[in-house]
Order: structure tokens, then sequence, then C-alpha cells
């Protein structure tokens, strides 16, 4: 019999539910210090407080499973893992924009099998376990269940991206130009935004050359229990490839193909 993982999806609402009190308040009131990481990136101390608010009732819950979070690291060597991005969209975050969420999954050797994505300021949750279908509402009792499109051409496909940087510094720039050409519609919707409007049906390709596990961990059920692929630029499913290509899955094969070419000038 497969496994059931309603529990740990009805813990990760739980989890988000409590972050999502603090990080609002945090948002509202705008009282909160900001810092550059070695990489440029920009952390708050609510993105720190947000996922230890995580770890400390993962600790009491679950002590037996391991967290890998953005801001502390890996705890624990268990195969069940919990993986969390307290603000995916911090620069969103910090700038008063309210597009940004908190990412949590749980991934059981290997693959991930809970996502929980929690946009408090947009009044909006998505979430997916294996088997289970994915949705999105208020709440679970106000759900509604996600389908991704039937789009089948590219010129009828809606695309959404982040930046443009991240394809420039890959030397994937032209690539990604002639898919964004090639679509009917091109939008930076960004972030965690991209792949939940794709698992809605509302796009039909998010992808991003530069990603970490834990930017992309928690969207993969919700865009695969809605009927849709995500794999890296080299066709690995998941989130473990450090980039990503989302799509209905119609499209997967020829969207990646245009990505994977590295053709910008040396």
């Amino acid at each position: 019999m497969a496994t059931s993982y309603v529990d740990d999806l009805r813990l990760a609402h739980y989890l988000a539910a409590q972050v999502d009190q603090y990080t609002s308040a945090q948002f509202s009131s705008q009282d909160f210090t900001v810092e550059s990481k070695p990489d440029l990136t920009l952390v708050t101390n609510a993105d720190r407080r947000a996922e230890e608010l995580i770890r400390e009732q993962l600790r009491r819950v679950r002590p037996g499973d391991s967290v890998l979070g953005e801001e502390y690291g890996t705890e624990g060597a268990a195969a069940r893992q919990w993986i969390i991005d307290p603000i995916d969209g911090t620069h969103n975050f910090v700038r008063g924009v309210p597009v940004w969420a908190t990412l949590i999954a749980l991934a059981v050797e290997g693959e991930v099998v809970v996502g929980v994505v929690s946009a408090p300021q947009l009044s909006r949750r998505w979430w997916a376990a294996r088997g289970h279908g994915a949705y999105t509402g208020r709440s679970q009792s106000q759900a509604r269940a996600l389908r991704v499109s039937t789009v089948s051409r590219l010129e009828d496909a809606s695309l959404s991206y982040s930046s443009l940087h991240g394809w420039a510094e890959q030397g994937r720039l032209r690539s990604f130009l002639r898919l964004s050409e090639s679509c009917w519609r091109t939008r930076a919707y960004g972030d965690f935004w991209s792949y939940m409007l794709l698992a809605e049906g509302a796009v039909d390709i998010a992808a991003e050359p530069d990603l970490e596990v834990y930017d992309m961990a928690a969207l993969v059920p919700i865009v695969t229990e809605a009927g849709g692929t995500f794999t890296s630029l080299d066709g690995t499913p998941g989130p473990f490839g450090a980039n990503a290509v989302a799509t209905n899955g119609a499209l997967h094969e020829e969207v990646r193909s245009i990505l994977s070419e590295v053709s910008d000038p040396q």
C-alpha cells in the first residue's frame, strides 16, 4: 500500500499558519533589519526568525526528521527531510511588494512528497501531497483543485520568469530570448508565483537558470500533482538540479531543448 502523507500535509499547513502571522506583522510594520549575504542577495531578521519558528515546531513534533533551510542549513541526516524557504521573495518583502511566500516541503528518500506555498499578503495558499492532488484557497476547507493548461503549441503559450540577469550569467540569454519570442505572451511574475500560476493553468511555462533546492522543493509536488512537469535544464526530475523548467507537460521537451542551449558568445 502506498504511503499517505496527509498528516504531514496537515502539519505543513499548521507550520505555515504560524509563520504567516509573524511574517505578515513584520511586513506590515516594516520593522526589520536588512543585510546582504555573501552572494549579494538580501536577508532580514524576519527570514531568520520565520525559519527558527518552523524548526522549533519540527523539533517538538517530528524530532526524528532532518531539516534543510535557507538560513540555517542542514540539521540531521534522516531519510525524511523538511525543506524550508522562510520567505521566498525577500527582495519583494523588503520593498513592500506583497508577492512573497513561505515554502515548506517534505522529501522522503530524495523524493518531494508534500509541498505548501503560503502567500499571506495575497490571501492565498497552494498545496499538494503525493497521490492526493494539488489545491489552492484561503484554507483547506475553502479549496479548489488545480490543473495545468492544455496548451500544446509554443505560439499559444504564456511564459513566466523572474529576471534576465541569470540567463545572461549562464550564457543562455539568447536561448531564453528565442523561447520568449516563440511564445504568445511573456510576463515576469517571478519567484514562487510563476509556478503556482502554472499549476493553476494561468501560464504554461516557468523557468529559472539558477536556484537552490529550498527555492524549488515545495513547488514540485504542486506542479506535478496538477498534471505538470518539473525538471532541471538537463531533464533531471524534481528540485535537485540547480535550475528549473516547469511546464504543463505538453510543451516540456521543446522548451527544455531550447533553454538547454548555451548560445551566448564567450
